[in-house]
């Protein structure tokens, strides 16, 4: 109905639906015993700080679970109504969001990559780290080469990341998007950091793409292999889940 889509864009409205997901999610973090692979994953990964945290399309709702209490962050948020809820959500749970939205050809200045791109490099030049997702728009799975060009412009590198939890809802849409329950197992695959030299032509830029895609599904299925049983003894017990921030 027409007016009820007018209401969730209302700012009230949206503020009190990004409350609901924000502690909805604080639940799942609190309430899942977590297992991190590897165990020292954050002893690699914090002396190369800031780093680029590349996630498929569908982790969106639980990737922040992987950040850092001191870790500032941000995230790449679509312009849409809904990445408008997403986006105060994610600032109620200590991650700033970067408007704009990958694309290609045309749509891309129109869904305002440029000035995103742009943002993402002045966040990490100031010290945050960038989470965004690496696939195509519309082809889950598929890395597309905005990750890479941003790890070659900016020179940091990326770490290819998965949470996934062993009670979930898997939603049947082009993302695969998965919203994680409470009380269940959740596992943080953080895969080995990619480099892209400042100097990479075309052919070096494809090649790191499909080892960005590469190891974003390798450590997916570590996850769900983690926290499904199909290995159950692997992992180590990760630190109490910390609060990541307050309601505002």
């Amino acid at each position: 109905m027409e007016w009820l889509k007018r209401l969730r864009r209302t700012r009230p409205v949206q503020e009190v639906l990004a409350l609901a997901v924000a502690s909805y999610l604080r639940l799942v973090q609190r309430t899942n015993r977590w297992v991190m692979e590897p165990p020292d994953a954050y002893d690699r990964v914090g002396p190369l700080m800031p780093v680029i945290v590349a996630m498929w399309h569908g982790q969106h709702f639980m990737m922040h679970f992987a950040k850092r209490p001191q870790d500032r962050a941000a995230s790449l948020v679509s312009r849409s109504g809904d990445g408008e809820i997403n986006a105060v959500a994610l600032r109620r749970v200590g991650v700033r969001a970067i408007r704009g939205s990958g694309a290609r050809g045309r749509d891309f200045r129109a869904k305002g990559g440029v000035a995103a791109m742009r943002e993402m490099l002045r966040a990490l030049k100031s010290g945050e780290m960038v989470v965004l997702t690496a696939d195509v728009p519309k082809i889950a799975r598929v890395c597309g080469e905005g990750i890479v060009m941003l790890a070659k412009l900016s020179g940091r590198p990326i770490v290819p990341t998965a949470v996934v939890t062993s009670r979930r809802l898997d939603f049947k849409s082009w993302d695969r998007s998965s919203m994680g329950l409470p009380f269940g197992r959740g596992a943080i695959v953080i895969g080995e950091p990619i480099f892209v030299a400042g100097d990479a032509d075309g052919a070096a830029l494809d090649g790191v793409r499909r080892t960005v895609e590469q190891e974003l599904d390798r450590v997916h299925e570590r996850a769900y292999a983690l926290v499904d049983d199909k290995d159950p003894g692997a992992g180590v017990r990760a630190p109490r889940a910390p609060q990541t921030g307050k309601a505002a």
